[in-house]
């Protein structure tokens, strides 16, 4: 037995969402097709949700989502926005997409940086490009239009990496604790450790 779906009403949270066409077909490798989906896709930031991240591959998307209403109501405009042009605008009366979809609810900026690196790393190792800069249908390339970090997942007060220190009070005397980039301990040692692959 499926369990049930729990409805994502908190719309200040953000998620990494993953959606296929039926039959894992490759639609999108249909130019006219790929491109009516990204202009789905950008048409309801603001309206629907903010778009953080997203690749677009041959038969399924990844996105990093803020729904402004619920979760289920962005996937729904994303997914039947799209089944509605491809209609009206492609003349399509084929079934587009798998039933449901998955999604991870973000816990914190390590897991945001996460799944960051899953949708960049798509492109490249479908072997659709070289770097996920070169592949055209991803955040990763230049110039594509997406909304900021959610603001929830920055250090409070940091632009560039570095919180700004509270003071301490002690009596009459004022000490000032010193700012301390911040890095998680696991980013810090997979930084440190891991090859770099080109």
């Amino acid at each position: 037995m499926k369990p049930t779906r729990e409805h994502a009403t908190n719309n200040e949270q953000t998620y990494f969402v993953t959606a296929a066409t039926w039959q894992r077909r490759a639609l999108f490798t249909n130019v006219r097709w790929g491109e009516l989906f990204l202009e789905t896709l950008q048409s309801y930031r603001d309206k629907g949700y903010l778009l953080h991240e997203y690749v677009r591959m041959p038969d399924h998307f990844h996105i990093l989502i803020t729904p402004t209403e619920t979760l289920e109501r962005a996937v729904q405009f994303i997914k039947g926005g799209f089944s509605f042009r491809a209609k009206k605008e492609l003349g399509s009366s084929m079934e587009i997409w798998q039933r449901g979809f998955s999604d991870h609810r973000i816990r914190d900026l390590e897991d945001y940086e996460i799944h960051v690196n899953y949708i960049n790393r798509n492109p490249v190792g479908k072997g659709l490009a070289e770097r996920a800069m070169d592949y055209p249908y991803c955040t990763a390339f230049p110039g594509c239009e997406k909304d900021e970090v959610p603001q929830w997942l920055k250090p409070l007060g940091a632009l560039d990496g570095t919180a700004e220190a509270v003071p301490f009070q002690d009596g009459n005397t004022s000490f000032t604790a010193e700012a301390v980039p911040f890095q998680s301990e696991k980013a810090s040692a997979q930084t440190e450790e891991a090859p770099v692959r080109r």
